[in-house]
């Protein structure tokens, strides 16, 4: 038996030694360009040398945050470091010299860089970075994990765990490192542990703004990851469903999961930690087993990749003939509007599946190539609250579109009409503006394609069954380059007056914030149950953005409410108040000011985080003139609530 063992027992020290003498891997790094390189044996390099070797001899402290400078003048190298607030002070130490050793191999010449590790972060300028905010140099990490259960779930709780412990770490001071970790239960049984650390160089102010960035960032860039972090220079911010950090001594117990006090005797641990290596061993050999079987089946399914394609377009063509018996030969009965881009009817497929039908006008004058690479664009968006296109039909001068039917068609015949809107209770409405929400952070951030909707409005919003909003009508949508984070221009301004905002109307000035001044206006017609372009104050001409901006100054926002609401039992005088607040921001003048819409989601989710106050929007004069059409078409207001016809420019 003896002789069994033997060889399992070597294994078992030969792993450990190769775990002890392998090198952590680095989060990641940046070698910044910004402010200039240096050559070998200039003084810069050498002070930098001379840093880096100090960095080994730096004497424990109790927060673990080294602020290091050497030399003068412009070669003058200045370090920051910090290391996590539950490593110990000799890990924490060899942690800080590692990484610095590693930067200047990774990062050569640059005069700035930086480099996370899960233990400690350490970069180094010939500028001043102490006692500075800095969020820029920023990154993220995720795992391959997706969460597949509940989305709104997971996100309310993520958002909840995280902003708590954003809370606590600002006003935790020096003397904690700035550092809480804390869990919480999230969907499908799962604990979600999160983990936020500022420097302890940055204001409580700073802190809480570093965080807030850092957690708006998450929608975008780890949606739905089961872990994850989002890192900067002055702070980090960390989820995952598993405990990845030590438990640490703390003043506040609600603010860290607690250790086991109790450690485990000698014999007991030396068992678990022989049979955890025997696990791990098991498991790398099963992951690499299953990484080549992966990578096989990757590479046979991208030899059939336009082949694939082509036959879900094919798939999902249908015959002009099934589409005028489902539509009884696009009978008026059948018809639900029509607007300026073709009419849109009701219809039932042979199988009892309900439809709606745009019949593309024909001076769309599209051939029949561009149509169907423009309708497996528009297909690739696939997004709850985004109305789910299901296929097109192409005969002779024929264009056509299917979509879903949604029984409840538009939003606007429910908060325009005193009738209809006595269906929607507070928490209905609330839960439309955070679907709607949802469904533009899709088409600005987290879609293949990064969208601008420049159309969105009341009868362009869908209602399903369980009231659930689907935003509908792409024909005006434009197309943004993945990287593109600045405005553009048009000189074909195309929208809907009262929902365009100001610097598009005037200069033809668009960005994803033009949608976000729209989302505004229709959050507030949401509240008031009015319309933008015909409301009219008994007392004086003003639009209700001007209403709802001189009641909000006056302390009595309230007035904006719609009375039909302030009747019903779920109507939430602090949450009312709150969404105004949230609509107000978005119809700033200054485009700047806006808020995007990650951020607005955080407002809308996270109820404790505080809300500027917003500055004046933009007013335009009341007219009785404005209608309800498209600026750039002159068709009547009865408009088809299925819009296509994309207008996508790649540039």
């Amino acid at each position: 038996m003896l002789s069994l063992l033997l060889p399992l027992i070597s294994l078992l020290f030969q792993i450990q030694c190769f775990t002890v003498k392998s090198q952590p891997v680095p989060l990641n790094q940046i070698c910044s360009n910004v402010t200039g390189n240096f050559t070998v044996n200039t003084p810069y390099a050498v002070n930098l040398d001379r840093l880096i070797s100090s960095l080994s001899s730096l004497q424990s402290n109790d927060n673990g945050f080294y602020n290091i400078s050497v030399g003068d003048s412009d070669e003058k190298v200045n370090a920051i470091s910090q290391c996590r607030g539950d490593v110990k002070p000799e890990d924490c130490i060899n942690c800080i010299a590692m990484a610095g050793k590693r930067l200047v191999t990774l990062c050569p010449v640059q005069k700035e860089a930086i480099i996370w590790y899960e233990k400690c972060t350490f970069r180094y300028s010939n500028r001043t970075i102490f006692n500075r905010l800095e969020i820029f140099l920023h990154t993220s990490i995720t795992g391959t994990r997706n969460f597949t259960g509940d989305r709104d779930a997971w996100e309310k709780s993520l958002r909840g765990l995280l902003e708590g412990l954003k809370n606590r770490a600002s006003v935790i001071g020096r003397s904690k490192k700035n550092f809480v970790v804390g869990e919480t239960s999230g969907p499908s049984f799962q604990t979600l542990y999160g983990l936020v650390q500022c420097t302890p160089d940055i204001s409580e102010e700073d802190c809480s703004y570093c965080l807030s960035q850092g957690i708006a960032k998450i929608p975008s860039c780890c949606d739905l990851k089961m872990g994850s972090y989002v890192l900067s220079p002055s702070c980090i911010v960390a989820y995952a469903t598993w405990r990845f950090y030590d438990p640490v001594d703390t003043d506040e117990p609600s603010s860290v999961v607690q250790g086991d006090k109790n450690r485990g005797v000698p014999p007991k641990a030396l068992i678990f930690a022989a049979a955890s290596v025997a696990i791990v061993v098991l498991l790398i050999v099963f992951l690499v087993v299953f990484l080549r079987l992966r990578r096989k089946k990757k590479n046979k399914n991208s030899e059939h990749r336009h082949e694939n394609e082509n036959i879900s377009t094919d798939s999902m063509r249908f015959d002009f003939s099934v589409l005028q018996d489902a539509t009884s030969y696009f009978s008026l009965e059948n018809k639900l509007g029509e607007g300026g881009f073709g009419a849109v009817y009701k219809g039932v497929l042979s199988g009892g599946q309900k439809i709606a039908v745009k019949r593309l006008s024909k001076n769309a004058q599209q051939g029949e190539t561009e149509f169907k690479n423009e309708f497996l664009l528009v297909a690739k968006l696939q997004h709850r609250n985004l109305v789910k296109l299901l296929g097109y039909s192409i005969e002779g001068t024929e264009r056509l579109l299917v979509y879903e039917f949604l029984p409840h068609t538009s939003l606007d015949k429910f908060i325009f009409e005193p009738i209809q809107g006595k269906q929607l209770e507070w928490d209905i409405r609330y839960k439309i503006i955070g679907g709607v929400a949802r469904g533009l952070l899709y088409l600005h951030q987290d879609s293949r394609l990064r969208i601008i909707h420049r159309d969105l409005k009341a009868s362009n919003i869908l209602l399903d069954e369980e009231m659930t909003p689907k935003i509908a009508d792409f024909g005006m949508a434009r197309l943004f380059d993945m990287d593109h984070t600045t405005q553009r221009y048009t000189n074909r301004i195309v929208g809907t007056f009262g929902y365009m905002a100001p610097e598009y109307v005037m200069h033809g000035q668009f960005s994803f914030k033009t949608d976000v001044y729209s989302f505004g206006v229709l959050v507030l017609e949401i509240i008031s149950g009015k319309k933008n372009s015909c409301f009219s104050n008994e007392d004086s001409m003003e639009d209700l953005l001007s209403f709802a901006w001189r009641n909000w100054k006056e302390g009595v926002a309230l007035n904006l409410v719609d009375k039909i609401l302030m009747t019903m039992s779920s109507y939430s005088s602090n949450m009312i108040l709150r969404c105004i607040n949230i609509g107000l921001l978005c119809v700033q003048d200054n485009v700047s000011e806006r808020p995007s819409m990650a951020s607005v989601l955080l407002m809308l989710d996270g109820h404790t985080i505080a809300l500027s106050e917003p500055s004046k929007p933009a007013f335009f004069s009341h007219s009785n003139a404005v209608s309800d059409s498209s600026s750039s078409l002159g068709h009547n207001a009865k408009t088809s609530n299925y819009n296509s016809n994309t207008e996508l420019y790649p540039r």
